[in-house]
Formats: structure tokens, C-alpha cells, sequence
């Protein structure tokens, strides 16, 4: 089981988490990150508890040949508090866990979404200077309020580019290998699929915009 991590910090990065979060995301923020002096901080709507647990997307266990959920996050940090110049940038974690931060309690018809991760996403992404990354599936959080989305050059997962562009994402290709590596839009920073090195691309590309001012 692992807690937030807590080196001494020259800078914070939040990174938005709920259950079924990618594991091979969540090593290498907490490898990479803090080698470069960053604090990494996990974030959710922890629903009035004190902290929550989240667990990673199972995975197949070749030994067994079940799957098995390999890693769990014990998250204190709630979406509702946090201050924005506390913080460097945000990253949303891949896999199935934007999904689920965008879940609404009581919707509204003709409203908005009103979960507290689309409401924080809203504010951050006016925030001068402070950087937003997403790889992989991470853009669902986006896709659930267009006007974030809305001209933004971006990738992402194969399967995602039609709730993205549907949403009003500029999705960009590199030919006929389909979407981008990478897209880096102004303060927006967006990968496509924790594969073939491009977490570790995604992680430097992100340290160096936020170094970049």
C-alpha cells in the first residue's frame, strides 16, 4: 500500500487519481518526479472522508494467469481544497479513473457538469502558466465540458478520438501512425498511450514547460 509521496519539494504537482488508475503511470510519476526535486501530490473527491483508497486497473497475473491489482493509494488530498498557486501543474491520470471523476451526484438537465473535478478543471485551465497534462484515456475528464475542450489541439488514446473531437478537440495525427505522441497546446500538454516510452516523453515534456514558465 502506498501514501502520497512526501519528498522535500522544490515545487508541488498535483495528479488527479480514483480507482482503475494506470500503474505504469503511477511508478514513473513517483520515480521521475521526484529525481527531478518535485513533489507529487494525489488528488480526488474523497466524498467528506478524511482519505480514500484507490486501487489501480488489475492486470494479468502471468504466474497465475487471474488478474490481480497490483498497487493502492491512499489519497488525503481533497479536489474542493486545493490551492491553485500551491502548485506547478496537474496531471490526470490514465486508464478508467477520469471516468469516474466525472460523475455527477444529482444532475441536472441543460446544466453543465457540476462534479468537483470538472468545477476545479475549469478554474485551473483559466489560471495563467499552470500547466495541465493528460495521456492516454485522461481527456474523458475533459470531454465532459466542452468549452475546455473546445479548438484545443491535443492526442490521445486510439479509442478516445471521437468523444474528443465530438467534444470539440483538435485531435493531431502524424500520418498514417494515427494520433500524436505527443501535442503540447499552450499550457496543455497531452499524450497518447502509456506505451514505447511515451510516459517518460510525457514526464520530461511536462518538466520542461513548467521550467519553461
Amino acid at each position: 500500500m502506498t501514501e502520497n509521496v512526501s519528498a522535500p519539494p522544490r515545487s508541488k504537482i498535483g495528479v488527479l487519481i480514483e480507482n482503475h488508475f494506470d500503474p505504469t503511470e503511477y511508478k514513473l510519476f513517483n520515480k521521475m518526479f521526484p529525481a527531478r526535486g518535485y513533489q507529487v501530490d494525489y488528488i480526488s473527491h474523497l466524498w467528506g472522508n478524511v482519505d480514500s483508497e484507490y486501487s489501480s486497473n488489475p492486470e494479468r497475473d502471468p504466474a497465475t494467469n487471474k488478474d490481480r491489482i497490483e498497487l493502492y493509494v491512499i489519497v488525503k488530498t481533497e479536489i474542493n481544497d486545493v490551492v491553485l498557486s500551491d502548485y506547478k501543474g496537474f496531471i490526470l491520470i490514465g486508464a478508467y479513473a477520469m471516468d469516474r471523476l466525472r460523475y455527477e451526484a444529482k444532475p441536472i438537465k441543460g446544466q453543465p457538469n457540476q462534479s468537483p473535478a470538472v468545477k476545479f478543471l475549469r478554474k485551473a485551465m483559466q489560471t495563467p502558466g499552470l500547466k495541465i497534462g493528460t495521456i492516454c484515456h485522461s481527456l474523458w475528464l475533459l470531454c465532459a465540458d466542452p468549452q475546455l475542450l473546445k479548438g484545443r489541439k491535443v492526442t490521445c488514446a486510439n479509442n478516445l478520438i471521437y468523444d474528443v473531437q465530438n467534444a470539440g478537440g483538435d485531435v493531431q495525427f502524424d500520418g498514417d501512425n494515427g494520433p500524436r505522441r505527443l501535442v503540447v497546446d499552450q499550457d496543455l500538454i497531452t499524450a497518447k498511450h502509456p506505451a514505447d516510452g511515451i510516459t517518460e516523453e510525457f514526464i520530461e515534456c511536462f518538466i520542461r514547460e513548467i521550467e519553461r514558465g
